[in-house]
């Protein structure tokens, strides 16, 4: 074993360029599948720990307490499917006005009557102070660290008592926002009756149906007023990560795939070109298998190092990248729990090497198999190849001579050429992929771009203290629109409210002014006119199952509106309907506009315009339009990652050619006798490899155009987002006349340094070596 370490050994150091190759390639593809299959993992394991540590609902539902008591709801939850309930509880809703609020609370908030945060079902996570025992105290739910300070401050209920902040609490299942002691739910006048359950199954969305049907069945009509389950919850905390990981995997595999092929490759290359080296191991005593080992070894040491730095690079880069994915308000708490899991980084740290190992066993086997006078002179005979036949043929076309030669050297080694050829092949689809990706991604970032240059909100925060304008809402608007450079201004409300039907809330946006479009993208359906006009997002329509046509109600102050659904619009959230502001108005009477979007004339300058908004009143605050930072992090990382796979494709280019050029020294040493100049044989080394790229962009680009068909449209499903046609109709001819070249580059350019030391060969250098 000693031997064979000390040649494997010898050989690592030999054959620098090939060990280099293989590090990098192992490290690329292993640093991709780690984050990639972390954020598999993480579109649902986090959630799942979480949620199992807090005995999570299954399903929260909402009863009306003058239609059904508290011991009838009790006495129904005792079916063979209920594994655990808790309630009922008190729940009541109360509004915050939006000048009003403060630590955080605004809107319609959810306050429930809770004697404790453990039980049977949704055990809170109580993380600082204490529970509320008695009335005046109440508990918040918040996801993240509070200062300290905040404990014990009072919070004046509108129309209500007031109450000190004792404690902060989490639950992941959102089933309120506020928690009370049950004896101070009655002054805030409950309007609801909350119970939660946990069924035996829980495996799909019809079989919580079922169970929640089955507790209640005979209950009285309209008693159920709403209800939501936990699968809802899980997708929508779920769906960045599922939009992030498709395309990482794609490049994963792409990055093993182009590993095993240049591992195939060095490793034949290594044979073919050692046989002198492998019969002189085979004379001083090396048995076969002890020369598999050295081979087997020589590629396990650079491939091990290149798992290990490659999966320590992705253990690093995921938390910064698992942040960003998990920046939703359903998820903060989650990145806590996000991270790279063992099992991750065992089948990085082990199945990698092995996938680098199998590739190399079979030209390891045929070294092993060579006896050692075979191999002594097949290493110093001089080999005619399969090119002569082809270099004669082609030079009938009247190429010149230097082309017609490189062009035939490919077939000198058929097996070589093919794993090169199939390393530049992915590279191409590597390119033809991103390239893709990129167009659409940018087409997403740019929705909006130019519909608004500055908006304006009614309030500003000065000294750490919320300050309101003084000018009124459409005086407001009126002032905006007079400043200078403006051209028009846009008007948004929005008010939190209940969707009939489910225990979810919703914003009711609604905008006056000439721009109802501002920064929406239109997928099905038309734009908002009329009252009684809404349009929601795609996310919204695949989650709740609505349709273009449907009509909805929304409920609020005990006021409620019927709206129809006229236009789906390019959204990743769920939970906004947004219409005109006759709309807005008729559910939210007296509501006003929070903030501007301004349209400037061209030539305007932004900042000039915020800085004039800001002047006329101090309760005003300003915003730019900025980047969209999902689309330049998926670009930067896209372009990051298929730059270094196109490198490593060009390296393996890099390798043939050297190993192509060590073989044929005899040839090249001939060639110059008879007076071939250094130029020729610089054009024939570049063009037995332009030949591979020119086939390899053949093959690839259509690779690269599934592969692009493939991922997008599941990115675009894991934010449950329906891509307009014209962000992925992104295959124009110049575009793909342009990816030709993408094979030339990736081959020319991995030839250049090889074919440049070929032609600085000296016939003197050639024979001495011989």
């Amino acid at each position: 074993m000693r031997a064979v370490w000390k040649a494997a050994r010898a050989a690592v150091r030999k054959r620098r360029l090939q060990t280099l190759v293989i590090w990098l390639v192992t490290l690329v593809s292993t640093g991709s599948i780690v984050v990639a299959l972390g954020l598999v993992d993480a579109a649902s394991a986090p959630f799942d720990r979480v949620f199992g540590k807090q005995h999570g609902p299954h399903v929260v539902a909402e009863f009306d307490p003058g239609k059904v008591s508290d011991a009838r709801l009790t006495d129904a939850a005792r079916k063979s499917g209920v594994e655990a309930v808790a309630g009922p509880f008190r729940q009541a809703t109360v509004n915050i006005p939006r000048g009003a609020a403060a630590l955080g609370l605004g809107g319609e908030i959810t306050v429930v009557g809770r004697s404790g945060p453990g039980g049977p079902v949704d055990r809170v996570d109580l993380w600082a102070g204490r529970w509320p025992t008695r009335p005046g105290e109440m508990v918040m739910n918040r996801q993240s660290a509070w200062t300290a300070d905040t404990l014990g401050k009072k919070f004046h209920v509108p129309s209500g008592p007031t109450l000190t902040i004792v404690g902060f609490a989490f639950d992941l299942s959102d089933t309120a926002d506020v928690w009370v002691a049950p004896d101070q739910i009655a002054a805030l006048h409950p309007n609801a009756t909350q119970m939660q359950y946990r069924f035996r199954d829980a495996s799909s969305q019809s079989a919580l149906r079922a169970g929640l049907a089955g507790v209640t069945e005979g209950l009285p009509q309209g008693a159920l007023a709403g209800s939501r389950t936990y699968l809802s919850l899980k997708h929508r905390v779920g769906s960045n990560a599922r939009a992030y990981a498709p395309y990482l995997l794609a490049f994963g595999v792409l990055g093993i795939l182009v590993a095993v092929l240049i591992v195939a490759n060095v490793v034949g290359g290594a044979v073919v070109s050692g046989f002198r080296h492998i019969g002189i191991l085979k004379a001083l005593g090396f048995r076969p298998g002890q020369v598999l080992g050295v081979y087997l070894v020589m590629i396990s040491v650079p491939a091990v190092l290149g798992c290990a730095l490659g999966t320590l690079t992705g253990n690093l880069l995921a938390p910064p990248f698992f942040r960003f994915v998990f920046s939703g308000p359903d998820s903060g708490v989650l990145r806590d729990s996000v991270g790279i899991p063992a099992w991750v980084n065992v089948l990085a740290l082990v199945g990698m090497p092995l996938v680098c190992v199998l590739a190399a066993l079979g030209p390891s086997v045929r070294a092993q198999r060579l006896p050692a006078a075979r191999a002594i002179s097949a290493g110093s005979a001089p080999r005619a190849g399969r090119a002569l036949g082809v270099q004669r043929r082609l030079a009938g076309l009247r190429l010149p001579r230097s082309v017609s030669l490189g062009a035939g050297l490919p077939f000198a080694r058929p097996a070589r050429s093919a794993l090169t050829m199939a390393a530049v092949v992915l590279g191409v689809t590597t390119v033809t992929f991103a390239t893709g990706l990129a167009a659409t991604m940018t087409r997403f970032g740019d929705v909006g771009k130019g519909a608004y240059d500055v908006t304006v909100y009614a309030s500003n925060d000065v000294n750490g203290k919320q300050v309101l304008a003084v000018h009124g809402d459409r005086e407001l608007q009126s002032m905006l629109g007079s400043l200078p450079g403006a051209a028009g201004v846009t008007a948004r409300g929005d008010e939190d409210a209940q969707l009939v039907g489910s225990t979810q809330k919703v914003w009711i946006e609604g905008r006056r002014g000439p721009d109802l479009p501002l920064d929406n993208v239109l997928v099905q359906g038309r734009w908002m006119h009329r009252p009684g006009e809404v349009m929601v997002g795609s996310a919204f329509v695949r989650r709740k199952g609505v349709n273009v046509g449907d009509h909805l109600r929304l409920r609020k102050h005990g006021r409620e509106e019927e709206v129809t659904v006229v236009g789906e619009l390019m959204w990743q959230n769920d939970w906004t309907v947004v219409g005109t502001w006759p709309t807005f108005s008729a559910l939210v009477p007296g509501g006003k506009a929070f903030s501007y979007h301004v349209k400037l004339r061209e030539g305007a300058d932004p900042a000039a315009y915020a800085r004039a908004a800001r002047a006329v009143d101090r309760g005003l605050s300003t915003e730019l339009p900025g980047p969209n930072s999902t689309s330049r992090t998926i670009n930067a990382s896209a372009a990051a990652l298929t730059l270094m796979l196109a490198l490593v494709a060009s390296l393996g280019v890099f390798n043939t050619a050297v190993l192509n050029t060590h073989d044929r020294r005899r040839d090249l040493g001939m060639l110059k006798s008879i007076g071939m100049t250094p130029r020729q044989v610089t054009v024939m080394t570049v063009t037995s490899m332009a030949v591979l790229g020119v086939i390899g962009s053949v093959l690839g680009i259509p690779l690269g155009i599934v592969a692009y068909e493939v991922v997008v449209p599941r990115m675009a499903a894991g934010t449950d987002v329906t891509l307009p046609s014209y962000m992925t109709d992104v295959w124009e001819a110049p575009k793909l006349a342009e990816l030709v070249l993408a094979g030339l580059v990736i081959a020319v350019g991995g030839a250049l340094v090889p074919a440049r030391r070929a032609a600085r060969l000296t016939v003197a250098e050639v024979l001495r070596s011989e």
